[in-house]
């Protein structure tokens, strides 16, 4: 198994990365929570500013930018790839794109009780309407799309409780 990592940045976007590009970089530590980083002839200044190391949950500052970062490492990577984290999927918090597309309608509202596999919101792409469902019972916290938005994937378009 080779080693992949994978940081997840706003529950919206993923980066996949290997030992030896977290090597290539030019980079001085400075205090335990602060780094500065040279990449492609651009600065960064980036400090972490909160961390639960069970979850692997980081809230680090980058140029003055807060970001929260879920961490994967390689062992997360593999039980990812071989679909043996469906008991995770339960508890998912966020419902995003699986593809890019045009969103056609949201069938939900704010505050609204939803059910496992209920209908959500309907998504066009390539032609095709597709119907997102819940991926467990729980309260709509946020809407994040409305009828007519693009999406590119992985956008976050719900927010469960």
């Amino acid at each position: 198994m080779s080693k992949l990592f994978k940081a997840v940045v706003n529950n919206n976007y993923d980066f996949d990365f290997t030992p030896e590009q977290i090597s290539e970089l030019d980079m001085v530590t400075g205090s335990d929570t602060s780094i500065h980083v040279l990449h492609q002839s651009k600065s960064f200044q980036a400090k972490v500013i909160g961390k639960n190391f069970i979850d692997k949950l980081y809230k680090v500052e980058v140029n003055g930018n807060n970001y929260d970062v879920k961490l994967h490492n390689s062992l997360d990577v593999f039980i990812d790839k071989l679909g043996l984290n469906t008991n995770l999927s339960k508890k998912e918090n966020y419902i995003k794109a699986p593809m890019p597309g045009l969103i056609v309608s949201v069938d939900v509202s704010v505050g609204q009780e939803v059910k496992e596999g209920q209908g959500i919101l309907v998504l066009e792409a390539m032609k095709m309407e597709n119907t997102l469902s819940v991926p467990r019972d729980g309260i709509v916290k946020s809407l994040l799309v409305q009828p007519s938005s693009k999406v590119e994937k992985n956008t976050l378009l719900i927010e469960m409780e």
